[in-house]
Formats: C-alpha cells, sequence, structure tokens
C-alpha cells in the first residue's frame, strides 16, 4: 500500500529538530509545520537508549518525515512536548500504510 492518505491527517504539529547542546541549554532547529494524527493516549515506549518512559501521545505522519530525539514540538492544543522517537512505519508490500510514528513525551 502507499503512504498514509493525507486526509488522515487532520492536525498540525509544530516541530523545532534538535541539534544539540550549547552552554546555554539545548539549540533547536527552524520550526516546521507538520500535518499528522495525534493520539493523546499514556503508553509505555522504549526510548532510543533502550530505557522504558512513558509517553503521553502518539503523532503519526507522513513517510519521510524524520525528528531527531529530544527535539522540540508543539501539539495543536498548545502542550509543549519532546520526541522520545520519530519511526518509520514501512509494511514492506504489506496492504498497510506508510507512514512515521511519533512517540512524544
Amino acid at each position: 500500500m502507499s503512504a498514509l492518505p493525507r486526509s488522515l491527517l487532520r492536525h498540525r504539529i509544530t516541530a523545532e529538530p534538535y541539534e544539540g547542546e550549547t552552554s546555554t541549554g539545548p539549540r533547536y532547529g527552524p520550526p516546521q509545520t507538520v500535518r499528522a494524527f495525534v493520539d493523546e493516549q499514556t503508553r509505555a515506549v522504549v526510548s532510543p537508549g533502550g530505557e522504558t518512559v512513558t509517553s503521553s501521545s502518539t503523532a503519526y505522519a507522513a513517510p519521510g518525515v524524520t525528528l531527531p530525539p529530544l527535539s522540540r514540538v508543539t501539539l495543536p492544543s498548545g502542550r509543549v512536548t519532546t520526541v522520545i522517537a520519530a519511526l518509520p512505519r514501512d509494511g514492506g508490500g504489506l496492504p498497510t500504510p506508510d507512514h512515521t510514528e511519533i512517540q512524544l513525551q
């Protein structure tokens, strides 16, 4: 199947990619608007470091969206959160929609 249909990407999130630490704190790239479907549901996920952490919401975006861990995201509700992981979800030819799953703190 192809990518997640655009008609399902009903929300807009603002993402600022994490670029590293400076002497004054974290540095972020320019904000970008990303079309997504936001599911505000609490669940346990595994971080890139292998720790089990709590995710308070998940955004589903088009394939190819990349956000490094610790990127800053503003949800449609105005809540500001950070990325735990952005994972490509590819059905490998199966009839499932390809997308990017963005796990948020």
